[in-house]
């Protein structure tokens, strides 16, 4: 169980996949694209 092994954390990172043990983390959508600023209140 190493770097060999393709059902390991290692074993994913060694070998460049993803998996069950080893998953894609996704990115989350930033503060800035949540806050639309093209409608920010207008000052008079």
């Amino acid at each position: 169980m190493g770097k060999g092994d393709k059902k390991t954390k290692r074993g994913k990172i060694n070998r460049g996949t993803f998996g069950a043990r080893r998953p894609r983390i996704k990115k989350r959508p930033s503060i800035e694209n949540k806050l639309d600023i093209s409608k920010k209140a207008k000052i008079k």
